[in-house]
């Protein structure tokens, strides 16, 4: 699977509009997305849990209206090209893009927005996704994939694993694989023998953020299912050379 990291945000201003269309052009499968929620209670796309990052405005955004998010330049900070640019919500992009691509869904720092996996459910609902094989949910936080997963049991759901010295034991990917499809490392975690313990446990393994052109070469060739990827077309063309 070829997964455009917050859309083609080697070329584009992460979690836009610009990004996921340019993503579409380079033959992503899926986009992947980070998803908090504003202090009204609306799900937008943005990475950091403060505006300052990607944006022209300052603060948290869990203290800002989606009205006050939305009058946020999202875009200048890239180039002067994309300015103008404006923080999505998730149904401007399911409303855009569900039936031309999957989603690769991150909820960002679940914990500071209560209710969000509840959220999430019921705007997949509205948009008949719920079953989708198109969709994908996934976390560092492992409590809030249990819940999206209780809450929508045939959504696929992955955790996400932060590098450590210590890698991944096999009693952690076995309470993982209770209720998780994937299991998504930090690219500096992936070994051929951690691929293949995840496989034999009955679960995909998409390492995270994967940029270098050798780098998705041997990756694939170690036999992973899928790469998050800020240059999209790298992955492309690695695919197309198969």
């Amino acid at each position: 699977m070829n997964i455009a990291h917050r859309g083609a945000s080697g070329y584009a201003p992460e979690n836009t509009f610009a990004a996921y269309f340019l993503a579409l052009k380079m033959k992503a499968d899926y986009l992947e997305i980070d998803v908090q929620m504003s202090r009204d209670g609306e799900l937008v796309l943005i990475h950091d849990k403060t505006v300052e990052r990607t944006t022209n405005g300052n603060g948290l955004v869990s203290e800002k209206t989606l009205h006050e998010l939305k009058e946020l330049d999202a875009g200048g900070w890239f180039s002067e090209e994309f300015k103008n640019e404006r923080i999505p919500t998730l149904p401007e992009i399911f409303a855009t893009f569900r039936t031309k691509v999957g989603f690769l869904i991150e909820l960002k720092h679940p914990s500071l927005y209560p209710g969000i996996e509840e959220k999430l459910a019921r705007t997949l609902e509205s948009f008949r996704l719920e079953e989708s094989d198109n969709i994908i949910v996934q976390s560092f936080d492992e409590k809030a994939v249990q819940r999206i997963k209780k809450r929508l049991p045939k959504i696929s759901v992955g955790v996400l694993v932060k590098y450590s010295i210590w890698g991944i034991s096999s009693a952690k990917l076995k309470e993982i694989s209770a209720y998780a499809t994937y299991v998504n490392p930090n690219r500096r975690l992936i070994t051929k023998k951690l691929v293949k313990r995840i496989h034999k446990n009955g679960m995909k393994v998409i390492p995270y953020a994967v940029h270098r052109k050798k780098t998705i070469q041997s990756f694939y060739n170690l036999g992973v299912d899928g790469i998050i990827c800020d240059y999209p077309d790298l992955v492309a063309e690695n695919q197309k050379a198969r």
